[in-house]
């Protein structure tokens, strides 16, 4: 691979991460509902029916984008196709395009479930729901930000250098919950100072969804850590800190998915 092919590896990865962010930063109003034009409670309200089935049909195609290009089938075709460096930043580029099309697309369902009735503790609510995202921002950085959203592969691929070996690490919060990443966005989701139905399925469905993922990515982490891992789950609570481990069944290992939030320095 010569010096401009590395070069437009970069760019490609900085553009990918560069609209993650903005994305990302978007997804923080759309959800608690501050300084952007449309959220999970704005626009024209249509018929329940139809809202329903556009904003499942959204999580859905969510749910399939984003763990059908984690499964290690589809990276192995996809790596045919662009250079292995370009794998991640890829997937991150697809899954801020499904989001942003979920952001256009989503239909309020604005009937009220419940509603915090002051105002201090409205705000009390909706500062916990930020602190939420906040925790998911910690998280990442606490392992790999960079890598997890592509921008360390493309910049080792820039340098030529190799990727390190895969190390089994557990910094500060995750040694108190195995997924501070998901702890974060069930906060965010679920700390509403108003709750709508269409608010609510969206809590319900992604709550849903990440539970769903922390099983795959629990299984393709014993696959690669072994009993490291399991001895890992038996001492430290998945969700909701000091409630202990899980030391149910342990599933066989099985081809799985890139973890979606690691705890190692390196996944591969």
């Amino acid at each position: 691979m010569d010096k401009l092919q590395r070069l437009l590896i970069f760019l490609y990865g900085l553009v990918a991460y560069a609209i993650f962010f903005a994305t990302f930063c978007y997804a923080i109003g759309f959800v608690t509902g501050l300084m952007v034009p449309k959220h999970l409670d704005s626009g024209a309200v249509v018929p329940l029916s139809e809202a329903l089935m556009v904003n499942l049909s959204l999580l859905a195609l969510f749910a399939v984008q984003h763990s059908g290009m984690a499964r290690r089938a589809f990276k192995a075709w996809l790596t045919r196709t662009v250079p292995p460096a370009m794998e991640r930043s890829t997937y991150v580029l697809a899954t801020s395009a499904v989001l942003i099309l979920m952001f256009w697309q989503w239909r309020p369902i604005p009937a009220v479930v419940w509603e915090v009735p002051y105002p201090a503790l409205a705000v009390a609510v909706q500062v916990v729901s930020i602190a939420g995202i906040a925790l998911v921002l910690v998280a990442t950085f606490l392992i790999n930000h960079f890598e997890l959203f592509g921008l360390q592969q493309v910049f080792d691929n820039l340098l030529g250098r190799t990727a390190s070996e895969a190390r089994f690490k557990t910094p500060s919060l995750y040694r108190m919950v195995r997924h501070p990443i998901y702890l974060g966005f069930i906060i965010a989701f679920w700390a509403a100072p108003v709750m709508t139905v269409g608010h609510l399925l969206f809590a319900v469905m992604t709550t849903a969804y990440i539970f769903i993922g922390i099983f795959l990515e629990e299984r393709d982490l014993v696959e690669q850590f072994g009993d490291d891992y399991r001895r890992y789950r038996e001492r430290v609570a998945m969700i909701v800190p000091f409630l202990g481990g899980w030391s149910g069944p342990q599933p066989e290992p099985k081809l799985g998915s890139r973890p979606i939030q690691p705890v190692a320095v390196r996944e591969r």
